[in-house]
């Protein structure tokens, strides 16, 4: 059993004590007091509850016990590893520059959701602040004529982005997942229901492609139907950049620099 680093120990203890705060002061999904989920979860920037902060606290947010035991459980195995050959400096910046890639690209698609509805509605004569002003009125208000113009699935997307709210450490983790993969190609993975031994150069491919197609599709595989799966995809994208651009500059074939 691995030995559990000091930096990974340190944002598993922040992302507990985050996870008791909202059980504390509230949050969906634990009751109708979403007070802290308000403050910390990263909401879509176009809604008046967005914060710049939140870009950065999402990801020590999460929204179930099975959410953060998951997460904190993949943090430890696949990030003590990581830290131990960066450093743990350089594990950190490698750590919330992932969970920053993972939310730059998931907001980055629900502006591509949400405008793509916008812009129907703009060339059907709707004007566009009001519109937001109705969106901004409450999740369950809107003009009952936006759905002469935008289909039932295109309504509902519309609507949702713009009261979507992100929270949990996965898109950070992606990115430490690739890193262990670039690092430790030959070791051997398994899933919990599927415990098959997969070498970490397949495993980790495999994970990312299907989050893709479930980006894509819709269709969940492994995880809730609510997962952010694009966040999945920019910080597995993150990481692999920032591990190609180290390898590159930094790396000896016996360590990479600290």
């Amino acid at each position: 059993m691995n030995n559990i680093t000091d930096t990974v120990k340190h944002l598993i203890i922040i992302n507990v004590i985050m996870f008791i705060g909202t059980l504390a002061i509230g949050g969906a999904p634990f009751g109708e007091n979403t007070v802290f989920y308000d403050w910390f979860a990263l909401h879509f920037p176009k809604n008046a509850a967005f914060q710049p902060w939140q870009i950065i606290t999402h990801m020590f947010m999460h929204g179930g016990f099975m959410h953060i035991f998951f997460n904190m459980f993949a943090l430890w195995m696949f990030g003590t590893a990581v830290e131990q050959r960066f450093g743990s400096k350089k594990f950190l910046f490698f750590y919330i520059s992932s969970g920053l890639g993972a939310a730059l690209v998931m907001i980055g698609y629900y502006y591509y959701q949400f405008y793509s509805g916008l812009n129907i509605l703009n060339e059907a004569g709707f004007d566009q602040a009001q519109t937001l002003e109705t969106l901004k009125s409450g999740y369950a208000m809107y003009d009952t004529r936006w759905a002469n113009h935008l289909s039932t699935d295109k309504l509902s997307s519309f609507i949702t982005v713009f009261n979507s709210t992100m929270v949990g450490a996965s898109g950070a983790i992606m990115g430490v997942l690739v890193a262990f993969g670039m690092m430790y190609p030959e070791s051997k993975l398994m899933l919990i229901f599927l415990p098959i031994p997969i070498k970490a150069k397949y495993f980790i491919p495999g994970i990312i492609i299907l989050d893709l197609i479930s980006a894509i599709t819709g269709q969940s595989f492994f995880s809730p139907s609510n997962t952010a799966y694009m966040a999945h995809i920019g910080g597995a994208l993150t990481g692999f950049l920032m591990m190609w651009y180290w390898k590159k500059t930094q790396f000896n074939k016996n360590r990479w620099d600290r």
